[in-house]
């Protein structure tokens, strides 16, 4: 496990404590086993993007703010070779954290790459009413938001407030490469 894997599973598990929550409530909380959040809470295993997705909505944190949490402050010229890159190898997916959340900061920039057949969906918002732009910047990316499905094509950017769930398909037959304005209310 690498540092941020490490710093994450004690983050996950400082929240847990905050909330008084017994590893039980959190399974219900989330549809996530036990046995599942212990191995992470103990960095034994990476959580997955959907994992993320599932403790973000449960802790009222964008999957952004979740990971943030676990990375050092970051200073204000993120620096291209200093930005945090997790992988989820299982669903296919990389995301880079190019602008982190800040206290101060009402936004967030995110980078995503799903490849081809990649899909992950996430049955809720993490905070209702967040405003996403989501820029297409190479392939082709299925976006589903609030149970309406857009296609968008390189240089296309969809604009919405979350309130539903939402999906992220790669139709392929090259990666999908998209970056996330993230604005919280």
């Amino acid at each position: 496990m690498d540092d941020l894997d490490s710093r994450l599973a004690r983050r996950l598990a400082a929240l847990r404590a905050e909330n008084g929550w017994s590893l039980d409530a959190l399974a219900r909380a989330t549809g996530i086993s036990r046995s599942t959040l212990s191995r992470v809470e103990r960095a034994e295993v990476s959580p997955t993007a959907a994992m993320i997705g599932a403790l973000s909505t449960a802790y009222g944190r964008t999957p952004s703010h979740l990971l943030a949490e676990a990375e050092p402050d970051p200073p204000p010229l993120v620096r291209a070779a200093e930005q945090d890159l997790w992988r989820d190898e299982a669903s296919g997916f990389d995301r880079r954290t190019v602008s982190p959340p800040h206290p101060s900061l009402r936004g967030e920039v995110v980078q995503g790459e799903l490849r081809p057949g990649a899909d992950i969906g996430y049955a809720a918002p993490p905070v209702p009413g967040l405003e996403q732009h989501v820029w297409l910047l190479s392939g082709e990316l299925d976006l589903t938001a609030d149970g309406t499905e857009h296609r968008l094509r390189e240089g296309d950017c969809l604009r919405f407030r979350l309130w539903g769930p939402t999906r992220f398909r790669c139709p392929g037959p090259a990666p999908a490469r998209y970056a996330v304005l993230v604005v919280h209310p």
